[in-house]
């Protein structure tokens, strides 16, 4: 395989977590009789760009299907996160009702629904159906296709070119990078911006986010890497955010190299600074990874096993991508975690894929009153801990695995 930016042959290897299926392929009860598919998960980095990506098993649309699972709008904190973005963008950018503002991997509408409310004409661009119905039906247009330069070219041909183009961790899920990229300078307007958001691939080392590791993320992104690729592809980086979101990550300001005037600030340096000072180009950096993560599955499974010994009922909150993740590379089954919880109503009555995990609502902790609940998406394990408090009537325990197990109190 080669590098799918440079096109330099991978040799070096970052982390195996074995095999597992797509992370969003629930499964309905009909489909538990038949064979899932499974595949390698296997990561490399490139020393000459120093992207670190998933090798190739699959085409995208195995990855992301008309029914498509992930819903944004179900965590109260990511649609917290959106208004805030919306509003501060409005105000940084001057958007207004003669502007144009692009969400590229739109979902269910969750961020453009903020600029529709105040008359901002807009347009999402979503390649998975079920989503992007679910943003149609609150009134959002929205072009069900994925994106790259042909698709921008026609945007730009049918009077879309864009003020404000918002891509909301979606950089990663992309396995051709330099034709996603490219279509965001052939997309914006002269002076337009792209801000662009994504998992920062410092604090998956330094915190041990192996659990964001999945088929749909073709690539994990350093700022160095990110700089490299947008350089190449007519993509000028002005300014950097650090976030909490997502266990740690970067919003990245870009412009069109040719035409942009956002004067640079003194972050993407500061950034850049950081990556090399951690060692982002050495080899030192990437090594080691490999038995962290075995660590995680190994303490995991021995807390599960002991439980399970001690007749202590588990369930888990949260069916998401990590927690698949997790689940399948540490071998997890239903005797050791009896249900996973979660609020999204396409997920409810599936399984999760791999492990066949029943996916049940919310109700069924009150009913079977667990006595650990392990929170699989523990980014969002403040919102959840506060959503499920009622588990301590009866003496519950909350766990996280990532980035070490740990029993919350």
């Amino acid at each position: 395989m080669k590098c799918r930016h440079c096109n330099t042959p991978l040799v070096h290897d970052f982390v195996n977590l074995g095999s597992a299926p797509p992370s969003n392929a629930y499964l309905t009860k009909d489909m538990l009789s038949r064979p899932e598919t499974w595949y390698p998960l296997r990561v490399k980095y490139c020393g000459e760009c120093w992207l670190v990506q998933t090798e190739d098993f699959a085409e995208r649309e195995t990855f992301f299907s008309e029914d498509y699972a992930y819903f944004s709008s179900m965590s109260a904190s990511w649609l917290d996160h959106a208004e805030h973005y919306a509003q501060a963008m409005t105000d940084r950018f001057a958007i207004t009702s003669e502007s144009m503002v692009v969400e590229i991997a739109s979902n269910d509408g969750y961020l453009l629904k903020n600029f529709l409310a105040n008359g901002v004409p807009c347009l999402g661009v979503e390649p998975t159906l079920a989503c992007a119905q679910a943003a149609k039906d609150i009134g959002i247009e929205t072009v069900v296709k994925f994106f790259g330069i042909q698709l921008a070219q026609k945007l730009v041909a049918s009077g879309h070119r864009a003020d404000l183009i918002a891509a909301n961790n979606v950089l990663a899920h992309v396995p051709d990078i330099n034709d996603f990229v490219s279509g965001f300078r052939e997309l914006l307007k002269d002076q337009g911006v792209a801000t662009f958001e994504f998992p920062h691939f410092l604090n998956l080392v330094q915190q041990n986010q192996f659990d964001t590791i999945y088929h749909e993320h073709y690539s994990y992104l350093s700022l160095t890497a990110v700089c490299t690729i947008f350089e190449a592809n007519g993509l000028s980086v002005f300014d950097v955010e650090q976030m909490t979101t997502h266990g740690g990550s970067l919003r990245v300001f870009a412009q069109r190299s040719d035409s942009g005037r956002h004067e640079m600030t003194a972050q993407p340096a500061k950034i850049l600074a950081l990556e090399e000072s951690a060692g982002i180009k050495t080899g030192e950096f990437y090594a080691g990874f490999q038995e962290k993560t075995n660590k995680v599955k190994d303490d995991f499974l021995r807390f599960l096993l002991e439980a399970k010994a001690s007749g202590k009922k588990v369930a888990a909150y949260g069916a998401a991508a990590k927690g698949n993740t997790l689940m399948n590379f540490a071998g997890i089954r239903p005797d050791l975690i009896a249900f996973v919880v979660d609020k999204n109503p396409h997920k409810a009555g599936r399984y999760m894929p791999g492990s066949l995990i029943p996916i049940v609502s919310e109700d069924t902790i009150s009913q079977e009153r667990p006595d650990y609940i392990v929170i699989l998406p523990w980014n969002l394990k403040t919102e959840i801990t506060k959503q499920l408090d009622y588990i301590r009537e009866w003496e519950g325990k909350f766990v996280v695995a990532v980035p070490k197990l740990e029993k919350i109190q």
